[in-house]
Parts: structure tokens; C-alpha cells; sequence
């Protein structure tokens, strides 16, 4: 026989991390449907991000400035990169883990980001190798920031939408929750958000 469960019961069995997730930009379910991952890695900040390989901060930049959409490639981060991180769609590192800058940084920022991918390797002439295939500045990968997988080429995204089955989800929390809710925003857009 079907069992009937409460509003309240139906909240609680919701991963509040599932819920993050829905937060962030997407993979467009048609083009994600037959692409096939690369390489995979931790998921170190959720969501989807697609664009050209970028292996400096200082690129990273000076891409973007030209009005493309990067992802940036490091063996690691570090402060200095911060501005690159900050104009990336995506950070993709080779060390690290779910503590590491990239990661924080990038969870910090709602910036998708997969570290860790021991796979990678850095050549001498600004390349990279990742599944049997040669990366340089300039060719299209995708991250999964929310699974930790990595896809060789450029797959759409969607951006997130608070709408359907999450807008009534959501809607049955506000009827039980007891605590106000605040958030930390360093900026305009980010408060808005």
C-alpha cells in the first residue's frame, strides 16, 4: 500500500547538499545525456562550468577580457591566482583536496570547481594530458563541480532557477523552519543572489 508522509516528514528526507547543487548553473540535460567524462577528481564546489582552457591567472583575465568564458587549469592554486579564479566559469586542479585554496576559494565564490585530478599532466610547452587527450590554452573542457567529472569538450549549461518541484519544496521548509535566515555577501551581486 502507498504510505502517505507529512510535509514536514517529506523535508527531512531531502540531502540539503542535493539542494546546493540546484543553486548553481547546470549541464543542459539533452547535451549532458551523451557525453562522455575524461577524467574525474573531487567535487569540490558544486555546480556546471564550460569554456576554454586557461592555464594562468593572468590568461584567465586577459581571456575574459576578450569576452570568452574560461576554465582555469592549475597543478594548484594560490593566492596570487585569485583575480584568474574570481573570472573563471570553472577551476580545474591537478593537486588538492576538499580543504585546498581552490577549493574554499571556489566554494566561497559559487564558483564550480573539481581538484585533485591526479591524471593530469603539465608538459613543458603549456599543455596538459587528461584521457588520452592534449589540452592547450584555448580548447573547450566542462567541469562538474557537483559529481567531480571532466568532459573534453564544450557542453552547454543552464543557469539555475528556483521554480517547480524545488519552489514547492522550499514553500513547505518556510511552514517548519524556526531560525531566521542570513547570509555572508561580499558584494551587490551576491546579496541579490
Amino acid at each position: 500500500f502507498p504510505v502517505t508522509i507529512t510535509k514536514e516528514q517529506a523535508v527531512l528526507q531531502v540531502d540539503p547538499k542535493q539542494l546546493d547543487a540546484l543553486l548553481h548553473p547546470q549541464f543542459d540535460p539533452a547535451a549532458i545525456k551523451n557525453a562522455k567524462p575524461i577524467g574525474s577528481a573531487l567535487p569540490a564546489s558544486p555546480g556546471a562550468a564550460s569554456g576554454k582552457v586557461v592555464l594562468t591567472a593572468q590568461s584567465a583575465v586577459e581571456w575574459t577580457n576578450k569576452g570568452e568564458k574560461v576554465v582555469l587549469v592549475r597543478l594548484e592554486t594560490s593566492p596570487e591566482d585569485i583575480e584568474g579564479m574570481h573570472v573563471s566559469q570553472g577551476i580545474l586542479t591537478a593537486r588538492g583536496g576538499m580543504t585546498s585554496h581552490a577549493a574554499v576559494v571556489a566554494r566561497g565564490m559559487g564558483t564550480c570547481c573539481v581538484s585533485g585530478c591526479g591524471d593530469i599532466v603539465f608538459g613543458k610547452d603549456g599543455s596538459f594530458t587528461l584521457g588520452g587527450k592534449t589540452f592547450k590554452e584555448g580548447d573547450a573542457i566542462s567541469l562538474d563541480g557537483t559529481t567531480g567529472k571532466i568532459y573534453g569538450e564544450a557542453i552547454p549549461t543552464v543557469e539555475a532557477t528556483i521554480s517547480g518541484d524545488f519552489e514547492t519544496l522550499m514553500a513547505w521548509a518556510d511552514e517548519f523552519r524556526t531560525l531566521g535566515v542570513r547570509t555572508n555577501a561580499d558584494t551587490p551581486h551576491d546579496a541579490a543572489t
